[in-house]
């Protein structure tokens, strides 16, 4: 009488790449140090959220300074390189919707990434001035946008698209912060807002007190 044959087994688990690997590892890094910040997040969680070993992630990063630096370089290059993307696009459209686009996106984008939100400001508070370092980096690229919008206009604008774009950044992160607190007003409430505050005063800028925006060229 023959023996069954028996099925086969599930065999060894699928040994996930070293890149893999990294990539779990950094996005779950992202939602524990923005929850607990840098000398509280514990490995054991990150390696659990992330589906691999605490062993892997000493292998992979070192230390728990290290992955921190590592997971906050990966927050600050993901936001600036979906903020920055088709900024400079040419758009034939009135200067509100051009500003209101703007502001959405930047809501939008912190709606979408909360955790890496909340970890450039942890960062921040820490010591690694990330976000302050992300706006520097965009805002040349905005103010480049500002700039060319402004041309449409007729108006040589100068460095003064730097100072604008600066005190938008500075609007803006309000705003978003404010959006995230229990009853907070809506967020297409609080673009619009901003939206109908940026055109009025620049419009104000142009037509009204042109000699503020001499003084800043």
């Amino acid at each position: 009488m023959s023996t069954p044959r028996r099925g086969k087994g599930p065999g060894r688990p699928r040994r996930i790449p070293a890149d893999e690997q990294r990539e779990r590892v950094l996005r779950a890094a992202t939602g524990v140090f923005a929850a607990s910040g840098p000398a509280a997040a514990g490995i054991e969680e990150i390696a659990r959220r992330a589906g691999v070993g605490r062993q892997s992630v000493y292998e992979l990063f070192g230390d728990r300074a290290a992955l921190f630096a590592a997971a906050v370089a990966r927050a600050e290059e993901h936001a600036f390189r979906a903020l920055s993307h088709e900024v400079l696009e040419p758009h034939d459209e009135e200067l509100g919707a051009v500003a209101r686009r703007a502001y959405a996106r930047l809501f939008g984008y912190v709606a979408d990434n909360p955790e890496i939100h909340d970890l450039l400001h942890v960062a921040e508070r820490s010591g690694d001035p990330a976000l302050t370092r992300l706006c520097r980096r965009l805002a040349p690229v905005y103010a480049e946008a500002s700039r060319r919008r402004f041309r449409d206009e007729g108006v040589t604008s100068g460095r003064a698209d730097d100072a604008l774009v600066a005190l938008c950044f500075a609007m803006t992160e309000a705003m978003v912060l404010l959006s995230r607190a229990p009853d907070a007003p809506e967020p297409e409430a609080l673009i619009d807002l901003l939206t109908e505050f940026t055109v009025g005063g620049v419009t104000r800028l142009l037509r009204r007190t042109p000699g503020v925006i001499d003084r800043l060229r």
